[in-house]
């Protein structure tokens, strides 16, 4: 069938004229190819030399006012662009970096940083991370020399999170065990009590967020954006009423590292909590990714919920994954209900690719979208087997039901059949709500093929 290769283009414009807009970037790192005063340039490396100002940690710092108050110089007057059937003048002020994150285009690029963790830092001394050589500390140390702690004495590699009550305390001191000091701890409180965790050693090292009567999904989507947990190489999102006594994080990571697993979960027990044949624990498996289910579930057997399926209870994400995982996440759809059969869209590559470029430059965006079709008939990165459930490090649901507890009665219903119907409800919305989308974002796609 071969290759079949369309393009979309939002405001027609040959190569010629692109490269006419020159993207060639200046000593301050500026987006365009704009005339640069090198006088101004002068001035300002004149001015920072001649600042009376100390940074030295032998003599101290003073005068750092002055460095804050030199006049950064313009990279350009005017750009012209005459490609486009118009002519414009574009004011240029100071920096403008295009390649910078969303409103950040005025900072030089050296001073962006875009991404965060949760580690947690000292008040005081120096804000060095890590030893940089152990041999020196050691040297150091023998010598007599006073040797500065660092802010971090490690850096954990995962990140594991738990939406937890008090009440469950007991239950989380014993899950916390499971993890080794690879791991960065972070609870979620939906009922207002932190300090009382402080009766656990481990906890005065963990974070702490607190909102009452909230969802691990609502936590989630506020306080685990993409670029705040990209420290960390997996993600856990798990519940409070997981029994771990089978469970050993640290094999788990191998395992799932072992099989490239981007979304993956442990094996439950077979006699406790069960909802899915998919996420049922194998006795006779380290790994599994496939499975049968009930007559009439799935209509392919490499579909959701027979494979590339974990629920929502205990997944485990690689930060890759995550990034679209939390784009998907829906503001006001607190249960996270259906995102389970919708996880596949994180990991798989279908057959057909789209491929979107945006080249923005001030008020003007061209769009290129190449549309490609593949002869074969599987898709090269199949998401059922990127996604996958661990059997030989397995947990056992307990089912509390914490989050009915939560709820309030209404009308004589009781509060946890009222969670559980906008559960359902939930699940409905956001499955119309992708749905709707697929079809509105693939229609458009046949109309600009007309085009």
């Amino acid at each position: 069938m071969g290759i079949a290769f369309g393009f979309f283009v939002g405001i027609s414009i040959s190569s010629v004229h692109l490269r006419k807009i020159s993207l060639l970037s200046s000593p301050l790192g500026n987006s365009f190819d704009v005339p640069v005063a090198e006088a101004e340039i002068d001035r300002f490396s004149a001015e920072v030399e001649k600042s009376p100002a100390v940074i030295d940690e032998s003599s101290g710092t003073k005068n750092l006012e002055v460095l804050g108050s030199i006049k950064v110089p313009k990279i350009g007057s005017i750009l012209f662009i005459k490609q486009i059937k118009f002519d414009s003048k574009l004011p240029l002020s100071q920096i403008f970096v295009s390649s910078n994150p969303r409103g950040a285009e005025s900072l030089p690029p050296g001073i962006v940083v875009s991404e965060s963790d949760f580690y947690l830092r000292r008040l005081w001394g120096e804000p060095s991370e890590l030893y940089s050589c152990m041999k020196t500390l050691h040297a150091s140390v023998s010598a007599g020399l006073h040797v500065d702690k660092p802010d971090l004495k490690k850096k954990p590699k995962y990140l594991v999170t738990f939406t937890v009550g008090y009440e469950q305390r007991d239950n989380i001191n014993a899950a916390v065990k499971k993890f080794s000091d690879d791991f960065a701890i972070l609870l979620f409180h939906y009922d207002g009590w932190t300090s009382k965790w402080d009766q656990f050693e481990w906890s005065k090292n963990a974070i702490h967020v607190s909102a009452r009567k909230q969802t691990k999904w609502w936590y989630a989507k506020r306080f685990l954006h993409p670029d705040i947990v990209a420290a960390y190489e997996y993600i856990f999102i798990w519940d409070e009423d997981l029994g771990v006594e089978h469970f050993n994080a640290d094999r788990y990571i191998r395992l799932v590292k072992k099989y490239g697993l981007e979304i993956s979960q442990p094996g439950l027990e077979p006699n406790k909590g069960l909802t899915w044949e998919m996420t049922k624990r194998r006795g006779d498996k380290e790994v599994h990714m496939v499975t049968e289910e009930k007559p009439g579930w799935c209509s392919d057997p490499h579909l959701p919920p027979c494979a590339a399926f974990v629920e929502i209870m205990a997944p485990v994400f690689s930060r890759e994954a995550w990034r679209c995982v939390w784009h998907m996440i829906q503001n006001d759809l607190v249960h996270g209900w259906g995102l389970d059969f919708a996880l596949r869209r994180c990991v798989e590559v279908g057959l057909w690719a789209i491929v979107a470029l945006e080249i923005e430059m001030h008020f003007i965006v061209f769009s290129v979208l190449e549309l490609v079709e593949e002869a074969s008939s599987v898709a090269p990165f199949p998401a059922h087997e990127k996604i996958g459930v661990i059997d030989s490090e397995w947990i056992v649901h307990q089912g509390i039901p914490s989050l009915g507890r939560q709820g309030e009665a209404d009308k004589g219903k009781n509060p946890g059949d009222l969670v559980r119907a906008r559960c359902k409800s939930e699940w409905a919305q956001f499955q119309v709500r992708l749905t709707n989308s697929d079809k509105a974002y693939l229609e458009g796609l046949k109309r600009n093929g007309k085009n």
